[in-house]
């Protein structure tokens, strides 16, 4: 289904329901990875080679979960989008995180 077919209302929802899942999924990895490394100094934590693990399992759950969701049609979802979701959750998950790191919340 090409988007020139589909209504700007729904290609709307559509861009909005994409952007909210990656931004909220990256805020919620980095509250994952403070609290897998709950205990540990800033510095310590900052080098858990586990939360970049965790950051990086949740972008490719998203790459399969959002085309098996039908949000995507197999045909529409390309490079542009693999790229746009892992930079929006990797964005937010570093600011979150860098920000819970550097005022020592705890979780």
């Amino acid at each position: 289904m090409s988007t020139e077919t589909m209504s700007p209302r729904r290609e709307h929802i559509r861009s909005i329901s994409v952007t909210a899942f990656a931004c909220l999924a990256g805020v919620g990895v980095a509250i994952g990875s403070a609290i897998l490394t709950a205990g540990e100094a800033a510095n310590d934590a900052a080098a858990d080679p586990l939360t970049y693990l965790l950051v990086f399992g949740v972008i490719v759950a998203q790459l399969v979960l959002l085309p098996a969701l039908g949000i995507y049609d197999e045909d529409e979802f390309g490079i542009k989008h693999y790229l746009f979701i892992t930079l929006m959750t990797f964005s937010f998950w570093f600011i979150t995180w860098g920000i819970i790191l550097s005022t020592g919340a705890s979780f």
